[in-house]
């Protein structure tokens, strides 16, 4: 019997239509003898649709048409089993119900990938890919991020976080701080989105501001890094858990500009690369294929085996899962290598860099899935309750605060 796999995309997020390429591209690479996907499409207004014609990216250009044909359904246990269920329910009758074994991740950015929807499924107790909700979390937040990784060892730009309310209260008195600390030119970014949403280079005060205002639409606080020189993005995939991971080769994304945007990455179009071994475009979309890249990265002697160990070790420092995506600079003239961050489900889950290596799409996904299942059962053998009946013979009385 196949696995039934829910494919889920979309949600409360300024990457919600990325997030649909990723999931359906995942879902045209299952092995459909082995697996039967669900499409599980979270609205930005957050309700859960399922069926009808939801795994084709065609039904996502009339969004609206898409969802009157399909059934609205929300995740619950029936006899200690994930299900979907429609809803609203029947008045009558048993309600209809489909059965869920695991759930494959394709959901980007804010809300999704946060730990937010991970939560859920933890409840849910549903086996999902990816992260826990812990390293989802951490993998989100850019400041939290960097000092995890600087607590491991790992070389990470200095960087200052500026709150909105601070900004808002005296601007001049937090930029005239900022510049006492870092030196322009700096790179700006929200302190928790994904896929570049928000960044911005300033090389003057009056970019500074326009840099700092264009990060607050976005996030309540802002991270302020020093620019790196003679930037090369350079990035590498983990795919494993904490007891074994392997890291994919490495690319050099070849953007027009000089830091890589949410346009750099997603609407250059073309699936094209400048050498050989360059990704394909997915019959439901290229997503992160699309962008113009060298894989592998031409680096020099050795250089490669070292980003590949700092991969991994980022990988294990926030204590990942699944596939991870993590993005590095370096400094062309000095040799310099900065861990950015980690992106904890890439953009089209990063297939076009394990296809370099020897490990296909169809491959890949299958690993994610078990992945996705050994994590259950290991959450499965701990001990979360004790069989006591400590309420028997409680009562709301006694010392205020008291927990023996």
């Amino acid at each position: 019997m196949a696995i039934k796999v829910a494919v889920i995309c979309g949600g409360s997020s300024v990457e919600h239509e990325v997030s649909v390429i990723t999931a359906l591209q995942a879902a045209q690479a299952l092995d459909k003898s082995k697996y039967r996907p669900v499409a599980l499409y979270i609205t930005k207004d957050l309700r859960f649709f399922t069926g009808g014609d939801l795994l084709d990216i065609k039904a996502y250009k009339d969004i609206p048409s898409a969802l009157a044909g399909a059934r609205q359904v929300v995740p619950v246990r029936l006899e200690g089993r994930p299900v979907l269920m429609d809803f609203p329910p029947k008045a009558l009758g048993r309600p209809h119900y489909e059965e869920i074994d695991a759930a494959l991740l394709g959901a980007h950015g804010t809300n999704v990938e946060d730990g937010t929807l991970q939560g859920l499924l933890e409840y849910w107790g549903v086996p999902y890919t990816g992260c826990s909700v812990c390293a989802s979390a951490v993998g989100m937040d850019k400041w939290v991020m960097k000092q995890v990784f600087k607590s491991a060892g790992l070389p990470c730009l200095s960087g200052v976080l500026i709150s909105k309310g601070d900004y808002l209260k005296d601007p001049e008195g937090e930029i005239k701080g900022l510049l006492e600390k870092i030196a322009l030119p700096m790179v700006v970014k929200p302190s928790n989105l994904g896929s570049s949403v928000g960044i911005s280079k300033a090389r003057d005060e009056e970019q500074l501001k326009e840099a700092l205002d264009l990060a607050f639409s976005f996030a309540p606080f802002a991270l302020c890094e020093r620019a790196v020189r003679n930037l090369r993005e350079i990035n590498c995939a983990v795919l494993g858990d904490r007891d074994g991971a392997v890291a994919s080769v490495c690319e050099e994304p070849l953007n027009a500009t000089d830091i890589l945007t949410y346009a750099d990455k997603y609407k250059s179009g073309g699936g094209k690369s400048g050498s050989k071994g360059g990704a394909k475009s997915g019959g439901q979309g290229s997503g992160m294929a699309s962008l113009t890249r060298k894989v592998p990265a031409e680096l020099p002697q050795g250089v490669s085996e070292k980003i590949q160990q700092m991969a991994l070790a980022a990988f294990k420092a926030i204590d990942a899962s699944g596939v991870a995506r993590i993005d590095f600079m370096m400094d062309s003239e000095t040799g310099e290598i900065f861990v950015n961050e980690i992106n904890t489900i890439p953009g089209s889950l990063s297939y076009y860099l394990w296809e370099a290596g020897g490990v296909s799409f169809p491959q890949l996904v299958d690993r994610l899935i078990s992945l996705a299942l050994k994590k259950k059962r290991d959450k499965d053998s701990l001990t979360f309750s004790f069989d006591t009946n400590l309420l028997e013979g409680a009562s709301l009385g006694g010392s205020k605060g008291s927990k023996s």
